[in-house]
């Protein structure tokens, strides 16, 4: 009785395994519609136009170098001058900030896939990214990414929610799913915000952004 039991947690432990490769190698739901070319070049135009105007607006209400201002004419002068002005803010939605993307890092469609094995070698270093899409839903934000793994092409999708904090933007995951199977993110989380931490420099916000989210589907940048 003992050979058959062994024989039997040794065939469902294969079984599982299988069905983990199986789901990984797998292509998950999409967490955007892919757009043609047309659509990420306005879009990307649209991005454009908008991150020029924030800029823009964030120097306009930056104070005069030296803090000298020219007086007041009238008392009612006085009055507008002195009012609190609302800081800039601008509103990209995921279309925009996805075709930005797609310029930036390029994408590579039509990735094969192959088979992965228990033994393989996961190796080390920066990932490539072949693909990628983005999408904003709330105030949660769904990354999903081409990378190769062992030599093969696995999806990754992480969700979360984006914020900022002393000047950095920061990333609280939800979510994490390698091809169609969910990782536990209290698995994967610590070793994630080590690597944000090794990377710090490139989550610093520009200079004049004071605070980075995610709010009614739109990404959210708002004036130090």
């Amino acid at each position: 009785m003992k050979i058959k039991l062994d024989r039997i947690i040794s065939i469902a432990t294969l079984v599982a395994s299988l069905g983990a490769i199986v789901l990984v190698l797998k292509k998950p739901a999409p967490v955007a519609q892919p757009q043609s070319p047309a659509a990420i070049a306005a879009n990307a135009q649209a991005f454009g136009q908008k991150m020029e105007q924030f800029e823009q607006a964030t120097q306009q209400a930056a104070p005069a170098s030296g803090g000298n201002y020219q007086a007041a004419t009238s008392q009612s002068q006085q009055k507008v001058s002195s009012s609190p002005q609302p800081k800039a803010e601008v509103h990209l939605n995921s279309d925009e900030v996805g075709a930005a993307l797609a310029q930036a890092v390029g994408t590579a469609g039509g990735a094969g896939t192959g088979q992965l094995s228990p033994d393989s070698n996961l190796g080390s270093g920066e990932p490539t990214i072949k693909d990628q899409q983005v999408s904003f839903e709330g105030d949660t934000v769904h990354g999903q990414f081409l990378t190769e793994i062992a030599g093969k092409d696995v999806w990754v999708t992480v969700s979360g929610h984006l914020s900022s904090k002393d000047g950095y933007a920061t990333f609280e995951p939800t979510e994490f799913k390698v091809g169609d199977l969910n990782v536990p993110v209290s698995l994967v989380n610590p070793a994630f915000q080590k690597k944000l931490a090794e990377q710090r420099d490139r989550m610093k916000l520009p200079e004049n952004v004071g605070d980075l989210k995610v709010q009614n589907g739109q990404l959210v940048m708002q004036q130090k």
